[in-house]
């Protein structure tokens, strides 16, 4: 029984002889009508032709040479047992596709900075070895190169991005980099590609130049590298006389707002396509915690850094609306996600973690938070796709299976290219230990054929809640709903039961009269389609 309830029946049964009791019983009206409206979300949808459209590329994803990541993930070798093509595994390959990625972002990361292109091309029994001195001190065969990530982007049908050495690399060595995998033909490198087995270019248009600049990049300033980047953009060319380039800028670590206003204020227009921001979500940095053996104080301070993401998008967006009213740099956010302690028996530099019903949370929210920037937020990857931080995919031997953050991702790809509906939402409070943070997260699109998409998160660890939606202005009549949610926060899927969270209909809400009124379990993902 509901004891609030209870007890306001029990009230109104007396005749409340004297003013104390009557004091009383407007005092307990107002808390009945204050929980009330707590506990419930009113959300108002609209249209908007000046709106913009959610671009596909925010749903990229990240596949470094880190950990289990390419080698023993993606990258098998072509005499591996596990069914393959062209030494990556089949049922990657498979997921991938139905995943739809919009962009690959390789080979780093900090691994950027060390690697050189050329010993990833030729017979891979001549290629030379290294040391990957960023992650796990392991040795590098280069027998995953340039030729098999471009050549798995074809397979995929996705959009590569390759994230340039700038750290020890030179001017040169990038330059003839765009030349090999840019060049028709008649050009030394073109002709070096050619003898390696690839008549046509991939003409690739995403180029970071270098990574994390401020840190594993080379622990620059942010004047010496805004310096730096100016003369790699100079030299920087597609090959075919167009536009197709986009020159994405090293950009700032979290709230390094000083970061972003010197390359904005420092790199002329003409040069710069792009500008870069990480962010992860974690416990403290100092003390990540367990993927799966975390309380609710370690929950509920891993989704303060998660929702920061709003923070950070907002002010590093203000930044770039003084240089750049129009829009016509993007922010990119390239690297993102959970990152928590590596389970236990495995490399720490590999950093292999779990993936929960947090990681969805996580997923949900920061999805919603750039599909809401999409006017400045025109790209972002998920760190990463195969066996590293807050993976899509994992992989042991033979078997595989997607993860919460997997189904999350597949659900928003209603969102790929759809044009925003703006909307406004006053939402309820996930509080603990006299801490709140909103509990509801949301955000909505109209795809070209017409199809209303509506994605809502409710972080709530305990409790559910109601969201009535305004769908007046949509002219839309009928839904459907599928939901992501799980017994238990710490739930994830195993090797041994790969299917423990999964995605179901979702059946719980009612449209009356312009008004769709859903009541949103705790932690739990929604995606609604109207038509």
């Amino acid at each position: 029984m509901n004891i609030n309830l209870h007890i306001k029946e029990q009230m109104v049964k007396f005749k409340f002889k004297n003013g104390f009791l009557k004091i009383l019983a407007i005092y307990f009206g107002a808390c009945f009508s204050a929980y009330s409206q707590d506990n419930k979300t009113v959300l108002t949808i609209n249209k908007d032709e000046e709106a913009p459209i959610i671009s596909k590329h925010i749903y990229g994803h990240f596949a470094e040479h880190l950990g289990r990541c390419i080698y023993d993930g993606i990258y098998v070798g072509e005499d591996s047992k596990v069914p393959n093509t062209n030494g990556v595994r089949n049922d990657i390959i498979d997921a991938l596709k139905e995943l739809k990625i919009p962009n690959l972002r390789w080979p780093g990361g900090c691994f950027a900075d060390t690697y050189h292109w050329k010993d990833g091309i030729g017979p891979k029994e001549d290629r030379p070895s290294m040391v990957n001195r960023w992650w796990g001190g392991v040795t590098e065969d280069n027998s995953f190169g340039t030729h098999d990530f471009l050549n798995l982007c074809e397979v995929l049908g996705t959009e590569p991005y390759l994230a340039a050495n700038v750290g020890s690399s030179t001017v040169q060595e990038f330059t003839e980099y765009l030349e090999y995998v840019g060049h028709k033909g008649g050009s030394p490198m073109a002709e070096l590609r050619k003898q390696n087995g690839r008549e046509k270019p991939w003409n690739v248009t995403f180029w970071g130049v270098g990574n994390e600049m401020w840190g594993c990049g080379g622990n620059m300033t942010p004047e010496y590298y805004a310096n730096l980047y100016r003369q790699y953009a100079t030299f920087m060319t597609d090959w075919t006389n167009s536009d197709n380039m986009f020159r994405i800028a090293s950009g700032a670590n979290v709230a390094d707002y000083h970061w972003t206003e010197v390359l904005m204020r420092d790199i002329p227009k003409n040069l710069i396509e792009g500008v870069a921001l990480h962010s992860y979500s974690f416990v403290t940095w100092e003390k990540k915690g367990s993927s799966t053996k975390f309380d609710e104080a370690q929950y509920f301070s891993t989704m303060q850094t998660a929702l920061k993401m709003e923070e950070l998008v907002t002010k590093h967006s203000a930044i770039m609306d003084k240089y750049d009213p129009k829009n016509k740099i993007a922010l990119i956010v390239d690297e993102w996600g959970g990152w928590y302690d590596v389970e236990e028996g495995t490399n720490p530099g590999f950093l292999y973690q779990q993936n929960t019903m947090r990681d969805a949370m996580i997923a949900g929210t920061t999805l919603n938070i750039f599909n809401n920037h999409s006017a400045r937020v025109k790209m972002a990857n998920l760190a990463q796709t195969v066996n590293v931080l807050q993976a899509v995919i994992l992989t042991e031997g033979e078997k595989m299976l997607l993860t919460p953050t997997y189904h999350i991702m597949k659900m928003y790809t209603a969102h790929h290219d759809a044009k925003l509906l703006p909307l406004k939402l006053e939402s309820p409070s996930y509080t603990f230990n006299n801490e709140s943070l909103p509990a509801i997260s949301a955000s909505a699109s109209m795809d070209k054929n017409g199809l209303v998409h509506v994605s809502l998160v409710n972080i709530d660890s305990k409790k559910e809640n109601k969201i009535e939606i305004d769908i007046t202005k949509l002219g839309v009549k009928n839904f459907t709903g599928t939901i992501l949610t799980a017994p238990k926060l710490q739930d994830h899927n195993t090797f041994d039961a790969p299917n423990k969270i999964k995605p179901a209909v979702f059946k719980t809400f009612e449209n009356k009269k312009g008004n769709l009124t859903i009541t949103i379990p705790p932690f739990s993902v929604v995606m609604l389609e109207g038509k």
